[in-house]
């Protein structure tokens, strides 16, 4: 079941992450390449192709030894936090800010709602949850930290911000680091709330 349920995860995950490539670049008023360079200057399209290779390599039955890291404890965890918080930033600063039609509009569905609650129900069936330790959670904020340096960075050269609450140039950088702090809290925030009701679901079992 578990398997099964991966593979179906997995597909709509890579129909999701395709699609909207292909909706980008399709609607570009820049090269190919820039274009392509600032579609994985998303967060959103970096968990969402995160959780993607999650769900297929849990779907299939020979584990390549490449991403052995996603079977360990707390990797389920951690993507679950990265794709949680993806879905609610979504839903409380960004989704007044676009309304999107068509094929967008169902692509913006399945990255930023559906997905985030497929991975939730995942977690919640299968992630070891005994074994998903409070020490954790320090290594789980290098992905957004790192991914924050790349897009400031990259904004400095490019002029080019991915959030409206990164845009250096419109905020300034004082408010982009109250806002990147908020952030972090939130990401420690829910490190946390998911850690501990593993370990309180283990308890009650």
């Amino acid at each position: 079941m578990k398997n099964r349920l991966a593979f179906v995860f997995a597909c709509i995950g890579w129909f999701a992450v395709i699609a909207q490539y292909y909706l980008m670049v399709g609607n570009r008023v820049t090269s190919v390449f820039e274009a392509s360079v600032r579609f994985f200057s998303f967060f959103t399209i970096l968990t969402n192709s995160l959780v993607a290779i999650y769900f297929t390599y849990q779907s299939l039955n020979r584990k390549p030894e490449l991403l052995k890291v996603l079977n360990k404890p707390g990797s389920l965890t951690a993507i679950t936090v990265y794709i949680t918080i993806v879905g609610l930033v979504y839903q409380v600063v960004l989704r007044s800010v676009w309304e999107p039609t068509g094929l967008q509009k169902l692509v913006d569905e399945l990255l930023h709602s559906v997905i985030p609650v497929m991975v939730i129900i995942f977690w919640f069936f299968y992630e070891n949850k005994a074994k998903t330790s409070w020490t954790l959670l320090p290594a789980w904020l290098i992905y957004p930290f790192i991914y924050l340096i790349f897009i400031l960075i990259r904004g400095g050269f490019s002029d080019f911000y991915p959030y409206p609450f990164v845009n250096v140039n419109k905020l300034g950088f004082g408010q982009v680091l109250i806002n990147s702090v908020v952030l972090l809290v939130l990401f420690v925030a829910f490190s946390a709330l998911f850690v501990g009701l593993g370990k309180l679901m283990e308890r009650k079992r």
